[in-house]
Order: structure tokens, then sequence, then C-alpha cells
């Protein structure tokens, strides 16, 4: 009978180690997947296009002008209030829309990150800017952001301070207003971020874990790439937001309220997946807080699909991967 017990003991054994062990699980093969994602995805380059005559002195003159409340009606808003890039930001505020300079004025989108932002076809959600220095006159005027009456009363303001009128001098500009966001658009064309997917992209296939590469690999083949390709994994066209399926809030009609063409209602511009797992929360709205949310809602209405939970939480690492690698470290001691 001990026996009996002692040889079903040893079976049982056998059978959990066999169970625990199971089959090993396939290798992914990376350099398949680098391989396939090149054919998608570029990496981003190292300069950004316009800033072949951007001298030290002007990307100076811009770095102040970036910081300076000044440029605000009130002297309480700059640039970076709601691109926050100082103390490890990512370009944005996270919140849903900002507040503006004026007291009790709020924004209607989401503030976009200007990290990279001059790698993209054109600026602002409804592309009505086709580059960073036209992007930058627009918020300075707004009456719901910085709230300056019109370009001569910016160019007074500022040239009334003795530092600036050295500073244009030294990077050989006339102090307008023009110049003025040439100079902004010289600093922020230097904001160019550097992750891990661009490290796998030139073949390093250990850049990536595991299950980043999956969810890279999802990413693709489900169809995320109909939007997101590119150097920026967006930022390079169009797309209606809801395609198969109505977004929630249709009140923000897109590029239609600059075209006034049936063919842009809700059409916005498809933003970069550069640095997303930063810059929460999500949409030109700003109405989904969490990225994973975000990926199943796009997952249905814009490609009709249902993400297991498994799979989101892949695709979820991979967008991690996109994170500027300082800045993400950084953040994440915070």
């Amino acid at each position: 009978m001990k026996k009996i017990i002692k040889l079903v003991i040893l079976a049982s054994l056998t059978t959990l180690m066999f169970i625990s062990c199971g089959e090993k699980k396939p290798e992914i093969d990376k350099m398949a997947i680098i391989t396939k994602a090149k054919a998608v995805f570029k990496q981003l380059p190292a300069k950004m296009p316009g800033s072949e005559n951007d001298t030290p002195e002007i990307i100076a003159l811009g770095k102040k002008l970036y910081f300076d409340v000044r440029l605000s009606k009130e002297d309480n808003q700059s640039c970076n209030t709601c691109h926050a890039i100082d103390y490890d930001g990512a370009g944005v505020d996270n919140l849903p829309t900002s507040p503006g300079s004026m007291a009790k004025t709020i924004g209607t989108r989401n503030t976009p990150t200007v990290l990279n932002a001059g790698f993209h076809f054109v600026q602002f959600w409804d592309g009505r800017s086709p580059d960073l220095k036209d992007q930058a006159k627009g918020p300075i005027l707004n009456p719901v952001e910085m709230g300056m009456p019109n370009e001569k009363a910016v160019e007074k303001k500022i040239g009334a301070i003795p530092e600036y009128t050295e500073m244009f001098k030294a990077a050989g500009l006339k102090l307008t207003f023009d110049n003025i966001a040439e100079a902004i658009a010289a600093f922020e064309r230097t904001l160019i971020t550097k992750d891990r997917f661009d490290m796998f992209l030139k073949g390093n296939p250990q850049a990536l874990k595991d299950n980043e590469v999956e969810g890279l690999a999802l990413f693709i083949d489900k169809g995320c790439t109909t939007c997101h390709t590119g150097e920026l994994l967006g930022g390079n066209m169009y797309q209606k937001m809801g395609l198969l399926k109505a977004y929630a809030d249709t009140t923000d009609k897109g590029r239609f309220e600059v075209t006034g063409l049936e063919n842009d209602k809700y059409m916005f511009k498809v933003p970069s997946l550069r640095n997303v797992a930063l810059t929460a929360p999500y949409f030109h709205d700003g109405k989904v807080a969490s990225l994973k949310d975000a990926i199943l809602l796009m997952a249905d209405i814009q490609l009709g699909k249902t993400l297991t939970d498994d799979e989101a939480n892949k695709i979820l690492s991979f967008m991690e991967s996109l994170s500027d690698i300082k800045i993400a470290k950084a953040q994440k001691k915070k």
C-alpha cells in the first residue's frame, strides 16, 4: 500500500513539474519585427525642418521668450505655462483644457505637446497654422489664451525691456512681432526627444522588452498604422474622429471650423504617439484620462475592433517605449 501511495505521489509530482514547465513560450523574432516596423515607421531626424539658419543667439532669444510671462496681457502666462518643459515636463500641462491669462477663461481643446512639434505637417488640432512660427503667434493674441490685444502692443511691451533690445541685436533681428514668433519657433525646433523605439528601429533588438515588441506587432497587425505612421507615428494627416462609430462628444467639429467644408466635419490632425504615455489626458477635448482607455476606444470607434485586456496592455507597453528616455526616467522618480 505504501508503495502504491509513493508511486501516486511521484506521478503527481511529475505531472506538476510537467505542467509548471509546460511548453516553452516561442521566442519572438525581434529582427523580423524590426524589418516589419521599418516599413511603416521612421526614426526621428536629428534636426527639424527650418532649423538651417537657427543660430545660438536666435535660439537663446527664443528660449527666453518661451518662458516669459510678459508676453501675456496679465503678465501671468508664458508658452511654458501650457507647454511645460521645465521640471521634466513633457511639453503639456496634463489638463483636459488649459486656463487662459484672463480670469475665468479656459480653452476648448487639449494642449498638444510642443516636443517634436516642428515635425508635424501642420500645427493645432485643426491644422490652421502651417508651421511653428505661425503657431507661435496664435496664443499670444488669442483672447482666451495670452490675451495681448494686437501685434503692436506686443512689440511695444517687449521693446521696452532693455535685455530684449540687446538680445535681438545680438541675434541680428529687428524687434518685430514676426521675429518674436520666429525666435520662439527656433527654440522649439531644438525640442527633439530620444526614445528606445528609435534604438529598436536602428537595429538594436534589446532596446525593447518582449511585451513591448509584442505590443508593437499588435499595433501593426490590428491596423493602428492606418493613421499612426512615419517618424512621429502620426502628425502627418487628418482623420475623422469616430471613423466607424461616432465619438461621444460631437460638439467640436474640428477642421470644419476652419474650412467650412462638409467633408472636414470631425476631422482632426492625427496626434503623434511620441511621448504619448507622458501627455495625458487624451484626444482633442482631453476627456479620456488613461492611455489604456484611449487605446481601447480608438480600436473600437476607428477600427471596429475589440481588444482583449492583454492586447491593450501590450500595446500600452509599446507606447511607453515611445517616451523620451530622460523625461520618463525623471518623472518615474517623482
